[in-house]
């Protein structure tokens, strides 16, 4: 692909992702259901929300999770990204380096993210049809303390100029063993079901993000680019991030994100009693970033970090191996879910 289209095509992303947010979406979170306990016998400023994933030590179980980069105004949000993650100690992860891996103009698009937030945990972000230089090239561009390999099968296809070959889990694994940090692969917006999650686990990842539907749709956004509507049946493809976690129970071993459709704490915090070790956010922060600005932004997601005290707090458990053990109630589509799915919960 001409690498000005590829530039072009990111900033066509970052229009289309703030074009189709739609922030009153009906949820499955909203499916989920914790119960009061009237007498919690903590105090607020007992909750430690401190979370590990991998080997990674973080401070707040919430991410900004993969946007954007490889044009001159994706790059200025990525620095205005960087200044946020550096703000609220939250971690962040890099748009797709693709185009930088071809195109060295292209490389301070992402390393924004990185100089503005010298000190916190940065993701570098690869698709999973890289090979281990690419990835370790990637790694170095950012000073990562982590990678994402992300796998979107859904969008390539419905993408003119995407991927048709998806021989993908021989390659993860090479990644996987070869680097020296940890590997996170992760879904765009689809989810991941547990035969996937099987066998990522058999190649020796340990990390994932689910990034399940619910959250940006890139079958919409590949839809309207290529202006035809041909593929829109596909717009509702995929498990929904609630779905994916109950997937995911059944492979404890794994570590999970939790992505797609996060609106507010309260999801977070339901997320989180599913299992998830973090949970991350990229429309929210977004549609805020654009909707208003920096300071607001970050504010927004300081916000965001009381509120799940808040909520911990009103549930009596003072870290998150106690939210994990909170038992949700499900609503009747969920049980159904998991009872045709045989999925344990």
């Amino acid at each position: 692909m001409d690498l000005s289209r590829h530039a072009h095509r990111k900033d066509e992303h970052l229009s289309l992702a703030e074009k189709f947010y739609t922030p009153t979406a009906a949820s499955q979170f909203d499916q989920l259901r914790f119960i009061h306990q009237s007498l919690p016998e903590i105090s607020l400023t007992d909750v430690d929300f401190s979370t590990q994933l991998g080997p990674l030590s973080l401070k707040v179980p919430l991410m900004i999770e993969a946007m954007t980069g490889g044009s001159p105004r994706t790059g200025v949000v990525n620095a205005q990204l960087g200044r946020i993650a550096a703000a609220t100690g939250m971690a962040v992860a890099s748009g797709s380096q693709s185009i930088a891996l071809k195109d060295e103009q292209a490389i301070p698009t992402f390393t924004s993210l990185r100089e503005n937030n010298p000190d916190g945990l940065v993701f570098a972000n690869i698709g999973a049809g890289h090979d281990v230089r690419a990835a370790k090239r990637a790694v170095q561009m950012l000073a990562a303390n982590a990678l994402e390999i992300h796998v979107n099968t859904a969008q390539e296809l419905v993408m003119p100029e995407g991927d048709r070959d998806f021989h993908w889990l021989d390659n993860i694994g090479n990644i996987v063993a070869a680097l020296d940090v940890p590997v996170i692969v992760k879904e765009v917006g689809f989810g991941m079901a547990q035969e996937t999650l099987q066998k990522l686990q058999h190649i020796g990842v340990k990390l994932v993000d689910l990034g399940g539907r619910g959250g940006t749709n890139f079958v919409d956004i590949e839809n309207f680019r290529r202006h035809q509507k041909e593929l829109n049946y596909l717009d509702t493809w995929g498990q929904s991030t609630v779905e994916s976690l109950l997937e995911a129970r059944q492979q404890p071993d794994l570590q999970v994100i939790a992505t797609g459709g996060v609106r507010q704490p309260l999801d977070a915090a339901k997320a989180l009693a599913l299992g998830a070790r973090v949970v991350g956010s990229a429309g929210q922060i977004l549609h805020s970033l654009i909707k208003t600005d920096e300071a607001t932004t970050t504010a927004m997601l300081l916000d965001w970090q009381v509120g799940l005290q808040t909520i911990m707090t009103l549930l009596g458990t003072t870290d998150l191996t106690q939210l994990r053990q909170q038992r949700l109630l499900l609503s009747p589509e969920l049980i159904n879910y998991c009872q045709q799915r045989q999925l344990t919960y």
